[in-house]
């Protein structure tokens, strides 16, 4: 092996060259992006983000020539190791997401950057989905999952990668390109790199002529395992192109890059049946997953074990049955499922397993099940162990889940040996036991306090006599969370000693004989790699100090391509805690000035993050606390409340900006507002095309004798100052057409009393005083309209609905899709149109599990209605649609091909503010749901 150059500053200045505006060597970003949910803390010298193959060809070439060693990352959520990196870290998500659907479903073409959940949702019509089934499937990308032949509950090794690939597109070390389904490049590739095909086959042919490997590797593959590489490929396959499909699967990044998969996909069978059952002791829950594994797939398709401290830790969970709470000390659960094609089947399945276990005694009856919503809630359950344990750890500890297998007639002494380890390198305390028990695959999480010497050599203990005894079962040290950095000294433990490890040595040098890709991960000369740079995790604040850094957060977050997620935030805070600790202020301080922007000025405060976190952290709330810290001009905030009704009539008489909502906060904002030159930040705003016109509609009570509903009618600052964006062909304001559905509905309208006055509190949430202020009287002029709460309420932006829905929970307060679905809807006769119409559920009603209602209003109004799949936020959030446009424009930037490929006409919305950015970025008019529906309909006869 040569010795590498490794010339990082050639290579990041010739980087940027390659991938402009996406290289970054400042610290910040580098310890950000370097961040992966191991429990490993390494710090990339140079971060690249590639958008697609033809970059990343160009970029092998360069470490090659600047000896530069480099890492594939995808989504960062491997927990072996295998994507962290202290060289060139290749970031290679949001380029590849393209899927191609495959003879009916039957399989699926797609690129490596493609999110496992992604492609089960395009599968759905077909009642197929991808073999694979990791619990990261809604957060990992299909190019890991291969690259780490990650499974999960269900799939075993019946349905994993390696079962269920039919072809790969991977860029070797030296630029070149071999697709396996494409004749031509093959036939290109058996040219070029006869050595290459002469070595594997050699190796194929020196482990056939072995027949104790030979028979070791049959073995091995009978359970899960993914330690070291696939060598089941060299005796499974005689062809070179199904040895090299197969090879990379679960080959962690380390023999080159695969840009795109089809995958053959598996049947999503209709019919299922759950038990849920309480063992007396960890023992006599073992016993039963030996005899539902003898079973087979045909009878039980997944078995989950959970021990006493897994089933303790979720008892707090809101939706956790009563009885999971009142299981006896000492109580195992097992949780299995069968299915079938025919619900007979799976009756037949139930009272067959029933019957094979009914001599293990139970700790209470067990539970049996075909319905969703109740056996859902069992799963709830296992689901909830990782995240429940993660949040009642310790500060500053760090959460590791292990993850071995064992032959199944070896599960029992296994899981009693685990239970040694714990007792034995103090890990009792927030240890637990669960996992994939069908497989003979079991998880257990520790948290270890890396800042402390004690638990840092007990871990490291624990790992080296785990691996010694797990191989001296014959069993799997990593089932499917890949070799990684983790077990990487214990490869050739595992496999026996060197010969069948000196496979695992050849094969990395056959595609990478510099060790220049992914260095350290499954093969390394390094014994103590695995217990080196382990994150010690500085204490922060309570709300975010439980964060476990899994990644899960970040598919929906607007400014993960822009500047952070929600990961990233909280990462960075501790990091700056930590340099602070060590008395490193200067880099402290860089890195407190950057997150300014980077972390606060960005943060669309959507709190979309928290829906997806396991623990239900808000990192919004941190942007949000800091603006509050030292918000700027607090007197003028009053002055500007003072005289609310003069700082609109001032909005509309400048460029239309955005309805107060928090863009008027400085002195300097009166004057720019008045010019429409500037904004609150003292840099000129950006002013879309979009940008709506001033509305000037006189408000007053709408009453007829001959109503027989009322509404109290509070229309948002935003919607009183502006009228709809410009681009559509109905130029009333927005109070105009909810009169006019009402009027056809029969329902009377009556507005809050100096509704010119008022604010629900969202523009002034920095100021407290204000703030408090705004509310208190937006709820009393509310209270006295309504009578008392008599009549509902309906507010026409949500988000500014969401704010009052949280601060006046004594008020029946309606967004405006939920009131026109529940009070006017009923009303009218409705006529559909051929509008081809795409959804936009604004952010803050679906944290309310509201956002239903305006996709149902859509429906009334047209058959072709398509929801918006390209983001969850799209950034805009008030001011910032102005002031900090690159948000938007990054959130919203696949918004246009998402609409083309519709051939969407047109968008509705309930955020008049978000409608701008919507129109501006979508190519169509985005206006309010109202009008849709008041085109649509006349008053019911």
């Amino acid at each position: 092996m040569s010795t590498l150059i490794r010339d990082y500053e050639r290579f990041a200045k010739e980087a940027k060259e390659i991938c402009k505006g996406r290289v970054y060597t400042d610290h910040l970003r580098r310890y950000a992006y370097g961040v992966d949910a191991s429990c490993y803390s390494y710090l990339p010298k140079v971060v690249v983000k590639a958008e697609d193959e033809r970059e990343v060809r160009r970029l092998i070439r360069l470490c090659q020539q600047c000896g530069t060693p480099f890492t594939f990352r995808a989504a960062g959520s491997s927990l072996s190791g295998q994507c962290s990196s202290e060289d060139v870290l290749i970031v290679c998500n949001d380029g590849f997401k393209k899927m191609e659907v495959i003879d009916d479903g039957k399989a699926l073409k797609c690129e490596c950057g493609v999110i496992g959940s992604d492609a089960n949702d395009l599968l759905k019509p077909y009642n197929r989905k991808i073999g694979p089934d990791p619990a990261t499937l809604a957060t990992a990308l299909v190019g890991g999952i291969l690259n780490n032949n990650s499974s999960g509950m269900c799939c075993g090794t019946a349905q994993n990668s390696y079962k269920t690939i039919r072809s790969i597109r991977v860029v070797l070390l030296d630029g070149s390109i071999l697709d396996t389904s494409d004749q031509k490049s093959i036939d290109q590739f058996l040219k070029e790199k006869p050595q290459m095909v002469e070595d594997l086959l050699q190796l194929r042919k020196e482990i056939l002529a072995d027949e104790e490997l030979t028979h070791l590797i049959h073995h091995k593959y009978k359970i899960k395992n993914t330690t070291g590489y696939g060598l089941n490929s060299l005796v499974d396959f005689e062809d070179i192109i199904d040895i090299i499909n197969h090879l990379f699967i679960g080959s962690e990044g380390t023999l080159g890059f695969v840009s795109e998969i089809v995958y053959n996909t598996v049947e999503d069978v209709p019919h299922k049946g759950c038990g849920l059952m309480f063992f007396k002791t960890l023992n006599d829950a073992s016993l039963a997953v030996v005899a539902l594994a003898n079973m087979g797939r045909e009878k039980v398709i997944a078995a989950e074990m959970m021990d006493y401290q897994s089933l303790r830790a979720v008892q707090s969970l809101e939706n956790v049955p009563d009885f999971v709470r009142e299981v006896p000390e000492g109580t195992s659960a097992i949780l299995f499922q069968t299915e079938s094609y025919t619900k007979e089947t799976v009756d037949e399945n139930l009272a067959f397993i029933k019957d094979q276990l009914k001599d293990i005694p139970t700790a209470i009856p067990s539970l049996y099940s075909q319905d969703p919503k109740e056996y859902d809630s069992w799963w709830a359950i296992r689901k909830g162990i990782l995240p429940i344990v993660g949040g009642q750890r310790r500060k500053g500890t760090t959460v590791i889940t292990e993850d071995v297998c064992f032959q199944i007639e070896d599960f029992t002494k296994g899981i009693e040996m685990i239970t040694e380890l714990f007792h034995k390198y103090d890990f009792v305390d927030g240890g637990v036991i669960f996992g994939h028990a069908l497989s003979g695959n079991v998880h257990f999480n520790i948290t270890p306090d890396f800042s402390d010497p004690k638990d840092t050599k007990n871990f490291g203990d624990l790992v080296k006599e785990m691996s010694e005894r797990v191989s001296g079962f014959g069993g799997s040290l990593k089932a499917e969370h890949g070799t990684g950095r983790m077990v990487a000294p214990f490869v050739e433990m595992e496999w026996g000693g060197k010969k069948a490890y000196e496979i695992n040595r050849r094969i990395k040098a056959i595609f990478d004989p510099t060790r220049i890709l992914n260095p350290d991960v499954i093969i390394t000369d390094d014994p103590d790699v695995y217990k080196k740079n382990l994150k010690a995790q500085c204490a922060i604040d309570d709300a975010f100090t439980i964060c476990m850094e899994c990644g899960f957060c970040e598919k929906h977050c607007p400014s993960r391509n822009l500047t952070l997620t929600p990961r990233q935030r909280i990462a960075l805070l501790r990091e700056t805690k930590r340099l602070e600790n060590e008395g490193n202020f200067t880099l402290a301080s860089e890195l407190r000035k950057g997150y300014e922007y980077y972390g606060v000025e960005t943060c669309a405060a959507c709190s979309m993050c928290k829906g997806l976190c396991p623990l239900s952290i808000d990192t919004a709330q941190i942007a949000l606390s800091m603006r509050r810290i030292d918000p700027p001009a607090p007197e003028l905030a009053k002055k500007i409340y003072d005289n609310f009704s003069t700082t609109l009539q001032m909005a509309r008489a400048g460029v239309s900006l955005e309805g107060i909502a928090g863009s008027i906060i400085t002195q300097k904002a009166i004057s720019k507002i008045t010019d429409g030159l500037h904004g609150v930040t003292g840099i000129t705003p950006y002013l879309p095309k979009t940008t709506p016109k001033a509305n000037h509609y006189r408000l007053r009570n709408r009453i007829k004798p001959t109503n027989f509903e009322k509404v109290v009618y509070f229309s948002t600052c935003a919607n009183r100052a502006f009228k709809p964006n410009q681009g559509y062909d109905d130029d009333r304001s927005l109070q105009q057409v909810v009169e006019s559905l009402c009027n056809k509905a029969h329902i009377d309208i009556i507005y809050p009393q100096h509704i010119e006055n008022l604010c629900c509190g969202l523009s002034f949430e920095n100021y407290d005083d204000v703030h408090e202020r705004a509310v208190k009287d937006l709820h009393d002029a509310l209270m006295k309209a309504s009578q008392n709460g008599k009549y509902p309420i309906v507010i026409d932006h949500s988000a500014c609905f969401n704010h009052a829905f949280k601060h006046m929970p004594d008020l029946e307060i309606n967004d405006i899709s939920e009131f026109l679905c529940k009070y006017v809807v009923p009303h009218l006769d409705i006529e559909k149109c051929d509008e081809r119409v795409i959804v936009h559920k604004q952010c803050k009603i679906k944290s309310l599990n509201k956002s239903q209602y305006i996709e149902d209003l859509a429906r009334l109004c047209t058959d072709h209605v398509f929801n918006i799949k390209s983001f969850a936020c799209d950034g805009f959030a008030g001011q910032k649609g102005f002031f900090t446009p690159e948000l938007n424009k990054s959130a919203t930037k696949d918004l246009a091909g998402e609409i083309a490929e519709y051939g969407a006409t047109l968008g509705v919305s309930s955020s008049s503010t978000c409608e701008i950015g919507l129109g501006e970025n979508g190519g169509i008019p985005f206006v309010g749901v109202a009008f849709l529906l008041d085109r649509c309909s006349k008053a019911k006869k």
